[in-house]
């Protein structure tokens, strides 16, 4: 038995591919990925398109989590004009100058360390629990860190794609 996808999800099934790319993108600036999730369309539910992301996610190669690690901001500077980066990133918003000036060097640490930006699925967490946990991760190894850049990628995925479908209700 197949279940209805719900309406916005039905909206990104039948959009032309073009636009439903733009709007993967809007979630992952990832090709590779964006171009995965499109080739299992259709999905019968909001699980089937998130099961495909973490698929996806899994898949990417270092190319690959280079290019989605790059249309993340750093902690403390989302993107101007970009509700999504502002939205997730709420909990540098209030945080005292001392914490942003803190975590604007530890990013910068990071990046020198890793080669790439800090990744953090922030939606929901502090600054101070942002700031804690680039601390603990300036410890990992390479290795350790690049595997978990990668779940937090697809924590950030999933969060982006369900509101991508619920906008899509919406409209």
């Amino acid at each position: 038995m197949t279940s209805t996808p719900q309406p916005g999800l039905t909206r990104f099934n039948t959009s032309p591919d073009s636009v439903a790319l733009a709007a993967l993108h809007e979630v992952c600036v990832s090709r590779a990925w964006g171009t995965q999730l499109l080739a299992r369309r259709p999905y019968t539910g909001l699980n089937a398109l998130l099961a495909a992301s973490d698929t996806a996610t899994v898949a990417l190669d270092g190319a690959d989590l280079a290019e989605a690690m790059a249309g993340h901001p750093p902690i403390g500077r989302p993107k101007p004009g970009d509700p999504a980066s502002a939205r997730e990133q709420r909990g540098m918003a209030g945080a005292p100058e001392a914490l942003k000036a803190e975590m604007l060097a530890l990013n910068l640490a990071y990046q020198e360390r890793f080669g790439h930006v800090f990744l953090i699925c922030a939606t929901g967490a502090t600054g101070e629990q942002m700031r804690d946990a680039l601390k603990t991760r300036m410890g990992h190894t390479p290795e350790r860190e690049r595997a978990i850049v990668r779940t937090e990628l697809g924590k950030i995925n999933r969060i982006r794609l369900t509101r991508l479908v619920a906008e899509d209700d919406d409209s």
